[in-house]
């Protein structure tokens, strides 16, 4: 097993609001698709990678949550990530800190309520 985790959905209140609040703090889009008559936003990923993720729309089967399991976002640079965060809508729930070896980890609030985290070596 290269990876423990295959797949992520991030479950969305509302999934155009949640689109730009991801591209925005991203700085880049993120693609948009019908899978199974479901519109999606997929996260930039490596296309030869094990992992990747989506926004999911509003479902009876997902909701937002603070307290769910929380989801880390593997990025360039976290800096310039956190800087976009609160104009585009959301909370910083914990500022940037070291994690040892690993790197460094933030933990924001997104525009639906998730807590999702992010990750740099930087």
């Amino acid at each position: 097993m290269k990876n423990a985790i295959a797949w992520f959905d991030i479950p969305t209140l509302d999934f155009n609001r949640a689109l730009k609040f991801y591209s925005e703090i991203l700085g880049a889009p993120l693609r948009v698709d019908d899978y199974l008559g479901q519109r999606l936003a997929y996260f930039p990923m490596d296309p030869k990678g094990d992992v990747g993720g989506d926004l999911v729309p509003p479902s009876k089967h997902n909701k937002p949550s603070k307290t769910g399991t929380r989801v880390y976002l593997s990025l360039e640079s976290i800096d310039d990530v956190v800087a976009r965060v609160v104009k585009a809508g959301g909370r910083i729930v914990q500022a940037k800190y070291s994690i040892g070896q690993p790197g460094f980890i933030a933990i924001i609030e997104d525009t639906e309520g998730n807590v999702v985290g992010l990750n740099s070596t930087k």
